[in-house]
């Protein structure tokens, strides 16, 4: 198969739905809503009893930047020793400096602890100061795959720099396309780029089945429904699929 149809996902019927699509990965991740943090143990023991595709797990303590603290790098190294014994395939994760530089001696420590795991370098990339600079510390410090929407909040915005950024790639580093990927527009996108490496969430909204409704109240941030559910749709994937599939 000569192209990756990665779908992050952040509940079981989400993973269900993107491997019934034809996803070929998974990533990981819970809170997809506020950019994904690392999931519970057990959602990702849960996926892995119902299907054998191969999970990536994304590494995020929380939401915001990438700049972590002692005891935030701390909670990364032990999830990832978590979820190696687990059995997850690969991980995804990034660290910047505080003045936008990739973190490169705290992400060798993160790479060791994932020896023989897939490794991509998450959306701090998108963040940091300088992408060629960074893709070419990616390269050295073995990284497999960079997940970026080329530095813009789409990647049908960033795609003059993902276009360079695989360019410059030299088949060393899977450049793995997302924020915005959709059936609608992936074909533009891998012509341009051509890089065949897609990231999506592949969501949709779902009512929620409570039929009570109590108002004036938010568990979170106001702006969000507390009956709204994003889920991944198997539709949207099957459609993405047949459109890499010929190309």
């Amino acid at each position: 198969m000569s192209f990756i149809l990665e779908v992050c996902v952040d509940s079981v019927e989400s993973a269900m739905e993107a491997v019934k699509g034809g996803a070929n990965r998974l990533e990981l991740c819970s809170a997809l809503i506020i950019g994904g943090t690392t999931p519970n143990i057990n959602l990702f023991k849960l996926i892995k009893e119902k299907t054998n595709i191969k999970m990536n797990i994304l590494i995020r303590p929380r939401y915001g930047d990438f700049c972590y603290t002692e005891n935030e790098f701390e909670i990364m190294k032990r999830d990832i020793k978590i979820f190696k014994k687990a059995g997850a395939s690969g991980v995804a994760i990034g660290m910047l400096k505080p003045d936008g530089t990739l973190e490169i001696e705290r992400m060798k420590e993160l790479i060791a602890l994932a020896e023989g795991m897939h490794i991509t370098l998450h959306r701090a990339f998108d963040v940091c100061r300088n992408p060629f600079t960074t893709l070419e510390e990616a390269k050295k410090l073995g990284i497999r795959s960079i997940l970026t929407s080329g530095q813009k909040n789409k990647c049908t915005e960033g795609r003059e720099v993902l276009k360079e950024l695989v360019e410059k790639s030299e088949d060393k580093i899977e450049i793995l396309i997302g924020s915005g990927i959709n059936s609608g527009n992936v074909e533009d996108v891998i012509k341009y780029t051509k890089s065949y490496a897609v990231h999506t969430s592949g969501k949709m909204e779902v009512e929620s089945y409570m039929e009570y409704r109590k108002e004036d109240i938010s568990m979170g941030f106001p702006i969000l429904s507390e009956y709204v559910i994003l889920r991944t749709q198997s539709e949207e994937i099957a459609k993405i699929r047949e459109i890499l599939e010929k190309l």
